[in-house]
């Protein structure tokens, strides 16, 4: 039977175990899919020892970053990012050949372009973590320049407190990639100033629990387009399936 799984510490609530496995029930595919708990990445050796009828790994925090010394190659957009979510096997002269892919940006890509329209030109990242890589790398693909926005000073950066009524009108695309207003603590959000966003502003959650945050719900009550990170995560996990299985 293949073997799939998730790469991660710790592991809490899984949606890709639960997502997959449901997957493989619901389309008789003899295939499972576990977690794999490590305390620290070299211990990904023995989780290959010890399965080998594994063709292929997702990997989650804290790992994205710290797998790649030990990928045997990474794809153009992983590469850029300096993040890998996921692993695909191949044969290789020695065994295992591992090649590590984001579908994180693919995931993010397919969610936000039907929503942009021409006069989404700039967009504001709020937050600088490894998630923030991935959005401004699929922004930039899809035509959009992106400033990162972070709580403190940083380089090629600016702090909340540097956003200006001009800045929030050259920037109509805002995406939120901090864990502010992800439940239980739904009454924060980012501080940006909502009084100045308007119809022309599309703002994006990458949070999905809830389905609504409050910087969605801000966004609404000034008419601007709002959308969670559900679907991209949906997205990613096809984007995954995908992977593993084309003929490279």
């Amino acid at each position: 039977m293949d073997k799939y799984g998730l790469l991660g510490y710790p592991l809490g609530h899984s949606f890709s175990k639960n997502y997959f496995n449901e997957k493989f029930k619901a389309e008789n595919i003899h295939a499972e899919y576990v977690n794999f708990e490590i305390a620290n990445i070299k211990e990904l050796k023995n989780v290959l020892k010890e399965n080998p009828q594994l063709r292929g790994l997702n990997v989650t925090l804290p790992y994205k970053s710290q797998v790649i010394p030990l990928l045997d190659e990474m794809d153009e957009d992983a590469r850029l990012i300096g993040a890998v979510n996921v692993i695909k096997f191949t044969k290789g002269l020695f065994g295992k050949k591992l090649k590590g892919y984001n579908s994180d940006i693919i995931g993010f890509k397919q969610s936000i372009e039907p929503l942009l329209n021409q006069s989404h030109r700039k967009a504001l990242i709020l937050g600088t973590g490894g998630a923030s890589k991935a959005v401004f790398h699929g922004l930039k693909q899809l035509g959009i320049a992106s400033t990162l926005v972070s709580r403190t000073q940083r380089e090629f950066c600016i702090t909340y407190d540097e956003i200006t009524p001009k800045t929030m009108e050259q920037y109509t695309v805002i995406v939120n990639t901090t864990p502010v207003g992800m439940f239980p603590n739904i009454n924060t959000c980012p501080d940006i100033p909502y009084d100045l966003l308007t119809p022309n502003h599309l703002l994006y959650d990458l949070l999905y629990n809830p389905d609504e945050t409050l910087f969605m719900k801000k966004g609404k009550e000034k008419g601007a387009v709002v959308k969670n990170g559900l679907e991209m995560l949906l997205l990613q996990a096809f984007a995954a399936w995908e992977i593993w299985n084309r003929k490279e």
